[in-house]
């Protein structure tokens, strides 16, 4: 511990991987602290979409950088990225229509719908074609052993205690950084709290499960998930298909559902997911939101039955804005994705903050 570096992140997350990477391409001496002994928390625990499409203003900025850097970064770490894109299914017209206005991507047929997808009920849909995939399960692992064998220190199993000028403290000893980045997503509040409160985040806290495979070859995103996304609420039907869910599936609206599905070679089918925020993760897990879940994903597909394998608790930060990013103060920052698109966006985030450190690195 007693090495000098001149960036020393805190978070081995998406964001913080993201962070070490773009200091690392300056060639800047950088070191991750993490207190776990794997990557383990939000960036494991999502679907692996990263939904460029999707987002609008300064997230949309960052999703298409984001995707810029997955392109570049996949073929070198060695980590799976399915460029397919986003099939957006519709089951009914007015989410049909919002399709049409978002202005982006493929519109399809219910019969070119269910070409690609075993699904039921489609009066139609899009292909959003620059979305992509990862395997949540392993794209980071194997980003950061990559960024370790190119001279990334990681050092696991260690918290971070706080920090001032040039030092970062943990519970192993001091780190000497010229700048240090603490990207510890909803947990800001354990070394930063008056940077929490200032930007009021809170966590939000959601249910998911993994399923046998169904042969899905694209992420499938339906109407609920239109109610969530940026670039569909700015679009001239949104108040009208949230008027319809608040009426006619109550259940959906309660429980906060982002209904889509991801599946990943070799690990199976993600499906999700609800919502809730609060500033201090309940684990205790609603079983009708999952019933709500498996109900919705057998109704999509035309089945009879989904074989449950896995079912966990995933946490993020949530917060009014989508991005916390401060200089808190001489040499310390503080950079989190506050809402849940930190794989999609993450990437760019990381190379901003530290493009607003040392300067712009890109003409």
């Amino acid at each position: 511990m007693n090495e000098t570096y001149d960036v020393a992140v805190v978070g081995a997350g998406i964001v913080g991987l993201a962070h070490a990477a773009a200091a690392h391409a300056r060639g800047l001496r950088t070191v991750v602290v993490d207190r776990a002994d794997r990557i383990s928390g939000s960036t494991a625990r999502n679907f692996g979409h990263i939904g460029t499409t999707m987002q609008a203003g300064e997230a949309g900025e960052y999703a298409r950088r984001s995707r810029e850097l997955y392109l570049e970064y996949a073929p070198r770490a060695g980590f799976w990225l399915a460029r397919r894109g986003t099939l957006m299914v519709a089951t009914a017209e007015d989410e049909m229509q919002m399709l049409r206005e978002i202005g982006d991507g493929r519109l399809l047929s219910e019969r070119e719908v269910t070409d690609l997808a075993p699904v039921a009920g489609a009066v139609g849909g899009a292909l959003l074609k620059d979305d992509m995939q990862v395997n949540p399960r392993e794209a980071a692992a194997t980003f950061a052993a990559w960024l370790a064998g190119e001279g990334v220190a990681f050092r696991w199993r260690t918290s971070a205690l706080g920090a001032e000028a040039g030092v970062l403290h943990t519970a192993r000893g001091e780190v000497r950084a010229e700048n240090v980045v603490f990207c510890v997503n909803y947990d800001i509040d354990h070394v930063l709290p008056d940077v929490a409160e200032r930007h009021g985040v809170e966590r939000c806290v959601l249910d998911m499960m993994l399923a046998s495979g169904i042969g899905l070859e694209f992420p499938v995103l339906t109407g609920s998930s239109m109610l969530r996304y940026s670039a569909f609420q700015q679009t001239p039907t949104h108040t009208e298909l949230l008027a319809r869910f608040r009426r006619e599936r109550p259940d959906m609206i309660d429980f906060d559902v982002n209904q889509m599905y991801t599946e990943a070679p070799g690990t199976g089918l993600f499906l999700g997911d609800t919502h809730r925020t609060e500033p201090t993760a309940v684990p205790f897990q609603d079983e009708r939101a999952f019933d709500l879940l498996t109900r919705e994903a057998r109704r999509l597909f035309g089945l009879t039955h989904i074989d449950v394998r896995q079912r966990w608790q995933g946490i993020y930060a949530k917060a009014p804005a989508d991005f916390l990013r401060e200089h808190v103060a001489d040499g310390i920052w503080a950079s989190s994705v506050t809402t849940g698109i930190g794989m999609t966006t993450g990437l760019g985030l990381g190379e901003s903050v530290i493009d607003q450190i040392y300067g712009s690195g890109r003409e």
